[in-house]
This record gives C-alpha cells, structure tokens and sequence, in this order.
C-alpha cells in the first residue's frame, strides 16, 4: 500500500514540476523535471578537507567530540556557511565526557604472565567504567572461526550467560549486537569486567575503536585484537578458559559541552523541511578525513552551491557533533522536536564516509524501512540519477550505524549516500566498482593513517554531485514522501 500510494504522489507531482521557470510540463520522471546540475570537481571539496586536515594537525591530530579540534572544525563550518548568506545557529548541549586518565592495563597471571601492548592490542571502550579487577576469564558464546564479518552472536543474547560464574572477565567475540548490548548483558550476568575482541575475519583483526555510548556503564570494558582475544580463550568457545587475567581501566568522567552547527535557507516552505546531514567530528585516534570529513565536506560544499537558489521548500545543512561517541548530536536533535517540527521535516539525507578509498557507491535501501514512509521514494530520486549517468551503485541496509537512526525512530524518512567502512570487497564489487577485491574499502577505518591520502577523488564527486542533484529535486518539492499525520 504504502509503495502504491508514494508512486501515485510521484507521478502526479512530477507532471507538476517547472522547469528552470518554464511552463508546467508532464515530466515522466524526477530526472526531467530537475535537469541534471554542474559537475563538481574533487578540487573542490578537497579545498574543504585541506582544512579539516590542518585542525587536525593543529590539534592533537585529531578533531575529536569534547576537544579543540572539533570546536576549530565546527567555527570553519559555521564561518563558510555564513559568508554564503545561511542563517547559521550553533545547537548546544552538554555530554559525559569519558578518557583514559592513565594508559589501561590488560594482562595474564600466573605461569603464562603474557603481556599485551596498550592502545595498540587492547584499549578501553568509549565510556567504559573505571576499576581493577583479577579473575578467570570466561568465554562467552565464540565462533572460531567466524564465517563472516557479524556473524558472532556473543553475547548478544541474556541466556549466553547463563551459569556465568560471578565475578569472572567476560570474554566476548565483536560481531551481530551492539557493544552496549553485550556489556549490560554481561553486567546482569555477574561479569566483574568485559574484553570484547574482534572478530577475526579478513579485514577485522587488529585492535578496532568502538563506543559503549552514554552513559558511562558500570564495569570495566576493553577491546582487543583477535590475537588477544585467540591468547585468552586458549581454544575455548565457552566456559572457563584456564587463564587468569588482571585488567584495569583507568578513566575520567566529567561534563562537557558541545555543538551541532545549523545551517538554513532564509527562505522556502518550513513546513517542508529537508534537511540533510553528516558528522563532523573524528575518533580520538586520528584526522577522521574519509570518517567523516569527507561527509562534513561534500555537504559544505554542495550548500555553497545552492546558496543562490530559492528552494520552494526550506534547506537545512546539519554537521553532527558526537556522532563518534554514539550518535549523540542526531539524538539530541531529533529528541528536541515537538510533535509539530517533527510533522514538518519531510525527509533526512546522511552522508557518512563518501570518499572511501577502496570505495563502493551504495545508496541507502529505503524499501527495507517500515517505520520511515516515505524512504523507498528518496532511494528512487538518488537511484534514478545514477542511472541516468550510468554510474553503477548498490544498495546498503539502513541500519543503526549513523546519524540517520534517530530520524527514523523519529518516524521521519531517510536515505544518503555510504562508499564503505571496515568492510571487505567483494570480487563482484571489485568488477562493479573497480579497486581491489578483499582488500577493506578503508583500511583505515578509525586509525591514524586516516588523512588526506585516504580518500578517492571519484567516489567524492559521485557522492558530492547525487547529494547536490538530490538536494536541487527536494528543494522543488518532496512528491508526497512526508509522512501522513
């Protein structure tokens, strides 16, 4: 019913649209009713991730949600959005800011006394607790080897900890759930700490940055490498392992204050707003330049191009703060809105690492999304534009993984562009989009070597020029994609 009825309202908006101010005509398609916009050179974002790069350089080498580089990348945004002539606001708010006070410790005792290296084979989880513990370590539910990337279900389930002995470290493998999920699962099990590591296979095997998210849970929580993870489960899946561990989590928890930069059209329909979004801030281990300058950048740059329209419907450009540490800017956002502003905002655009460098173009597949109306008709407009350049694409599941997840709890529609995270290609991807098959589409995901040398030029300019194409055909009307109601 509800694809039925969307394909109703796009035929019969469609044969609405003007094009260019020219006489109404019956345009058969989106694609003829919005003529495809100017090319956009991968110059012209790099201009703006050039300067993402030197705060981050500046500032710690990363731009990190609680830190100096973020408030720099957040004052370049707001700055460029204003001198284009947006209205420009800054949405404050305060988050638990959680740190190492001092590098944590993970390490066997007794006859093997293995020692492990912090930060590089283990570290704590975002917003792990604080404390000391010495105990057996248990495995929980393994699957060694795991056949595919998300397969584990360590964890993920309250019955995996079933007859858990109290007090013991929980071994968990990285995989299906959430951490979250995995941790006040071990917490209710009588788990005296956790160490989550990871999974194993192709591409996920080293030491990998994750958040817990807010609050701050109550045991200590590390991650680790696969290798940690094979030295302390000694051939176990499940059970007692036989090794002793003792693991500390040395951290600091305070208030601190940030903010989600809004940038808007002065003029167009509020009722009808369409906003579109990516996160600004990096992990605390590097630049962040693919993740997610390289978002924060193609939406800079194609909000400076449509500065001198006059959309029909009212623009909204969001950079997320916090997204890193569990999607807090969206969440705070979304959480804001009344009944009403919710009512008014027709749809929710995401650009999440578009400029990976072993890239695949994928569009968020809005038919899989049930809570959202309205999303399958965003997939349409970002899919009927690459067809019609012959760009090849694909779909991705829209998932929780970013800042479109609040706006569909929210009931509001999504869809975005994505190019890859720690992922592994695919032979039928390396035919479809080139690069390298069974390499990760960014190796480097969350690390340091995530710079300027870490992006494609072409996956930037597909992803800058469909957003902008996009953003050009929502401006003139969202064909009934708003949600009823």
């Amino acid at each position: 019913m509800r694809n039925t009825a969307l394909g109703i309202a796009l035929v019969s908006a469609v044969a609405a649209l003007a094009l260019g101010g020219a006489a109404r005509s019956a345009a058969r398609s989106p694609l003829e009713a919005v003529q495809a916009g100017p090319r956009i050179p991968a110059s012209a974002v790099r201009e703006h991730l050039a300067a993402l790069q030197r705060i981050a350089d500046r500032n710690g080498g990363n731009r990190a949600t609680g830190n100096a580089g973020y408030d720099a990348s957040a004052r370049y945004v707001a700055t460029r959005m204003r001198r284009a002539g947006y209205a420009v606001r800054l949405q404050e708010f305060a988050f638990p800011y959680v740190v190492d006070r001092s590098p944590p410790l993970l390490r066997t005792t007794g006859p093997a006394n293995w020692r492990f290296r912090a930060n590089r084979d283990y570290a704590t989880l975002a917003y792990s607790g604080a404390g000391r513990v010495e105990a057996e370590v248990v495995a929980v539910d393994l699957l060694v080897p795991s056949p595919r990337p998300n397969a584990s279900t360590s964890g993920c389930e309250p019955a995996d900890f079933a007859g858990f002995p109290r007090g013991a470290i929980a071994l968990l493998q990285r995989g299906t759930c959430f951490f979250r999920t995995k941790v006040a699962n071990a917490v209710a099990g009588g788990a005296s700490s956790v160490v989550v590591f990871n999974e194993g296979n192709p591409g996920r095997r080293e030491l990998f940055a994750a958040t817990l998210g807010t609050p701050q849970v109550s045991i200590p929580a590390m991650a680790a490498s696969f290798a940690v993870g094979e030295s302390l489960r000694r051939g176990t899946r499940s059970g007692a392992t036989g090794v002793a561990a003792e693991l500390r989590a040395d951290v600091v928890a305070e208030t601190r204050r940030t903010r989600n930069v809004i940038a808007e059209t002065r003029t167009g329909d509020a009722r009808n707003l369409v906003v579109a979004g990516a996160h600004l801030d990096s992990v605390r281990d590097g630049p962040g330049i693919n993740d997610n300058a390289s978002g924060s950048a193609v939406l800079l740059e194609v909000a400076e191009r449509l500065a001198t329209t006059r959309p029909s419907n009212r623009l909204r450009f969001v950079w997320w703060a916090g997204e890193e540490l569990g999607l807090l800017g969206s969440r705070h956002y979304t959480r804001r809105l009344s009944r009403n502003e919710r009512r008014d905002h027709a749809l929710y655009l995401n650009l999440d690492m578009v400029g990976s460098p072993n890239y695949v173009l994928l569009v968020y597949d809005g038919d899989s999304s049930s809570r959202a109306a309205g999303s399958a008709a965003i997939e349409r407009v970002l899919a009927r534009y690459l067809r019609s350049r012959r760009i090849p694409f694909g779909e991705t599941a829209i998932g929780a993984r970013s800042d479109h997840a609040p706006f569909v709890t929210a009931g509001i529609p999504v869809g975005g562009i994505f190019t890859g995270a720690d992922g592994k290609k695919s032979q039928a991807e390396a035919a479809k989009f080139g690069g390298r098959a069974g390499d990760l589409y960014d190796p480097c995901y969350h690390r340091a070597c995530d710079t300027l040398a870490n992006v494609n030029d072409r996956a930037l300019t597909r992803s800058a020029e469909t957003t902008h194409h996009a953003l050009r055909v929502f401006a003139r009307d969202v064909w009934g994609i708003r949600r009823p109601g």
